[in-house]
Order: C-alpha cells, then sequence, then structure tokens
C-alpha cells in the first residue's frame, strides 16, 4: 500500500534526519535546535528553506503521528530529540534510504552525482551501483518512489528526483525558450530571404539591358 505523499517540510526534517544520523552519529538523534539548523542550511540544500522552529515542531508532530519520526530523551534525559525511522516505514534497504535522502535535501541530480553526494553516508561502486537502485526505487510494487527525468539539453546524463512528495513538475522553460529561439532565427532569415529576392529583382531589368 502506497504512503501519502509528503510535504515539501515533511521530506526536508527527514532527509536531515537520515544525513544526520550518519554524518554527526554522536548528535543524533537530534534536539530540535540541531535539527532546524540542518534544515536552513545554505550549503548542500536545494532549496535553501529559512524554517523556524515552530514549523518544524509542527511538522514532527505530523512525522510522528505516521511512525516516521520517534522521540526520545537520550542519554542526558532532559531535551527531547528525535530520530526517524524512515527505512522501517516505506521498507527500503539503507542505501535506498540513502539515495532518497540525498534526492530530498537537494533536489533532482545524476546517477553520478548523488554517487558523489551520498559518499559520506553510503559508499557506492559506481554509477551502475546507483542506477540499479534507483531503478528498484522507480519499479516498486508499492508505489514508485524515484523516477528518471527527461534528459535535459546538451546534458550527457538524465536526472533522478524522488516521488515522495508526488510528482515533480518538469522545466518547461528550457524548450520553450530553444522554440522562442529558433522561431525568432526562421523570422530573420525570411526577412534576409525577401530582401534577396527584392534586391535580385531590381537587378533582373539591368541584366536584362
Amino acid at each position: 500500500m502506497s504512503l501519502p505523499p509528503l510535504t515539501p517540510v515533511e521530506a526536508r526534517v527527514l532527509g536531515v534526519l537520515i544525513e544526520k544520523a550518519k554524518t554527526t552519529p554522536d548528535a543524533y538523534p537530534l534536539t530540535l535546535n540541531g535539527l532546524a539548523a540542518g534544515c536552513n542550511q545554505k550549503t548542500s540544500r536545494e532549496p535553501v528553506m529559512n524554517l523556524t522552529e515552530a514549523d518544524i515542531q509542527a511538522c514532527l508532530d505530523e512525522l510522528r503521528h505516521r511512525a516516521l519520526v520517534m522521540e526520545s530523551y537520550g542519554a542526558s534525559g532532559r531535551v527531547l530529540r528525535y530520530a526517524h525511522n524512515f527505512g522501517k516505514v516505506y521498507g527500503l534497504p539503507a542505501a535506498a534510504v540513502d539515495l532518497l535522502a540525498v534526492l530530498m535535501l537537494r533536489g533532482p541530480q545524476t546517477a553520478s552525482e548523488l554517487r558523489a553526494n551520498c559518499e559520506r553516508l553510503h559508499h557506492f561502486a559506481d554509477a551502475s551501483a546507483v542506477e540499479a537502485y534507483l531503478d528498484e526505487l522507480a519499479e516498486r510494487a508499492d508505489g514508485a518512489l524515484a523516477i528518471r527525468l527527461p534528459r535535459q539539453p546538451g546534458a550527457r546524463e538524465p536526472r533522478w528526483s524522488h516521488l515522495l512528495c508526488g510528482t515533480p513538475i518538469l522545466p518547461a522553460a528550457p524548450v520553450e525558450a530553444e522554440r522562442s529561439d529558433l522561431e525568432a532565427r526562421v523570422a530573420r532569415l525570411e526577412v534576409e530571404v525577401a530582401d534577396l529576392r527584392a534586391a535580385l529583382a531590381r537587378l533582373a531589368p539591368t541584366a536584362e539591358a
């Protein structure tokens, strides 16, 4: 059974929890303050967000009701901390969880980019290993969680996007811009051809004389 889609904020919170569990294990589970810092990072995030702790707390409450987030007081027993339960809820292996986390945090990427950006979370031998997991995510019987996007003009590799927030809106601007440019070039050529024909017509009587 497929799960309901996440909001962009929920995807960001889960992505940060998955990332920090691997990159800063000593600080994991995360406090609300630590989670806010991870969500609002200016680097390695696309898009960059500016979430308040209230925004994140409301999101955590919803994710906890869906069993995607767990609360604990950690070793200190004083500050409430949060951990993800993403892999268990979605029934995914750790490598697939890490790939989805990087897609949630950084937006659409090629398999090569994902391999490089996942290095601190999971080591993939090569881009084909990444693609094997992505293909599995795209073909899940319980509902696809990843999709291969149409290759962009001039790009060597197609990009991949997660589907946790629903089907992504594909950028149409580059195609429209190319079409407009082509139409403008055709219009210029038509004007030039008309000018040449007019010039030839003016020359024709002279040539006959």
